[in-house]
């Protein structure tokens, strides 16, 4: 089975070879085809299951036969919810399309935008944008949508997970209410459901999520460990089999900041990314890790966004994530393409609930595996205690008698406010 079943020209089919990409996922299996006959989609994927392909070959067949963009006009707009992502999808346009000559340009925040102005003027074929910049942008007449024909949404759940649900009204109502409407999300909550039926017309519904457990490729384990000593842990763990990339990842700007920090002073090269740092500094810490100037990135759930480092051998949650749905996400960098991966978690007794929710979304328990010397004195209980049901006779005595304040004057002091004035 390989991409030229669908009909695709030999220019992308070139650039396919040249990515050494021979056979479709089961994503792009079931997307393209759909896309290529001109229907709407709602596709539920997960990183890493080759979704960027899954819409830019169809829509780059599309694109490449009709007229070139008008100057400050956009054809194809994809809508991502961070910088990076948007970084990333903007990569993997200039792969598919090294053949063709569409063009393709990315916007986004935190830099100056007045370049982003200029060569908006050009006209895009594809424009990749995050919602806020380009709202700014197409507010001041620099983008126009007059021949747009494709919307794509990307990772939709993490774009209303951020807040951008305003913006994405307000940019849908500018565009052309003829066009061809994508949206790519990893959960299919009521809020993406209720996004979906406004903007998607008689839309076909692709899924291929899968539950994380179910991956042979990825081993998954947990090491219980006091949290006051999370940071000793991950050195220890490090410093054992040391390996040239790994992401951790925290659930806090501060924390990412520490544990990068800690990292360092131990010799070992790391740098933390999240939403606090510049654009620049974002973007100068990432090609360090893709470069393997460094070796450990440490990053929050919405920084890591759109990263995509191939064969990334390991993954590891300092904090177990509060979203069950992101563990799926951060796992899923490693062990993509069919390569084997790894991810562990760093837990204490105060993360079992978050732990609780990750296995009942995976349906299987996570193996725990104790380091020497790290065994916790406050162990994450292996299930939830039952909570105690009283007997008709303690239920009985209870309500016999209900004290009063009368019966205790002082004990609602704490309570009420107002209770000296009464005593008075």
């Amino acid at each position: 089975m390989t991409f030229s079943k669908f009909g695709l020209d030999q220019e992308i089919l070139s650039a396919l070879e040249t990515l050494e990409l021979t056979a479709p996922t089961s994503i792009q299996d079931q997307a393209i085809p759909e896309i290529l006959e001109g229907h709407d989609l709602i596709a539920t994927a997960q990183t890493g299951s080759g979704k960027t392909a899954a819409f830019c070959l169809p829509i780059l067949q599309a694109l490449k036969s009709g007229e070139k963009a008008k100057p400050n006009h956009v054809r194809c707009l994809i809508i991502a919810p961070t910088r990076e992502l948007a970084i990333q999808l903007n990569a993997n346009i200039k792969a598919f399309n090294e053949f063709l000559t569409l063009r393709h340009q990315v916007i986004f925040g935190g830099v100056r935008i007045l370049p982003q102005r200029k060569y908006l003027k050009r006209g895009s074929d594809i424009l990749v944008a995050t919602p806020g910049r380009l709202l700014d942008l197409h507010q001041r007449g620099d983008i126009l949508f007059d021949s747009l024909t494709h919307l794509v949404l990307d990772e939709a759940d993490r774009l209303l997970d951020l807040g951008f649900a305003k913006e994405l009204d307000q940019i849908i109502q500018a565009l052309p209410k003829q066009r061809q409407t994508l949206l790519f999300s990893a959960t299919f909550a009521p809020p993406i459901k209720k996004l979906a039926k406004k903007i998607l017309n008689q839309p076909k519904d692709v899924t291929t999520i899968q539950k994380a457990a179910a991956k042979p490729n990825i081993n998954q384990w947990l090491h219980p460990v006091d949290k006051k000593r999370k940071t000793e842990l991950l050195l220890e763990l490090l410093n054992r089999k040391p390996h040239a990339q790994v992401i951790v990842f925290t659930n806090t700007k501060k924390n990412a900041d520490l544990v990068a920090e800690a990292l360092n002073e131990d010799g070992i090269s790391a740098g933390a990314l999240h939403s606090d740092r510049t654009q620049d500094e974002r973007i100068h810490v990432f090609d360090q890790f893709k470069n393997n100037e460094i070796s450990i990135l440490v990053a929050t759930d919405v920084a890591a966004r759109g990263i995509d480092i191939q064969n990334l051998p390991l993954v590891i949650n300092y904090d177990l994530p509060k979203v069950s749905e992101d563990y799926i996400h951060r796992i899923g960098r490693t062990g993509r393409a069919g390569h084997a991966g790894q991810a562990f978690s760093i837990a204490s007794a105060d993360e079992f609930d978050a732990l609780l929710d990750i296995e009942a979304l995976t349906g299987k328990k996570i193996i725990r595996k104790y380091i020497d010397g790290f065994h916790p004195d406050h162990d994450i209980p292996l299930q939830r205690k039952a909570k105690p049901t009283k007997s008709k006779k303690d239920t009985k005595k209870t309500a016999e008698k209900k004290p009063t304040l009368a019966d205790k004057p002082n004990d609602g002091l704490r309570s009420n406010p107002f209770a000296v004035m009464k005593k008075k």
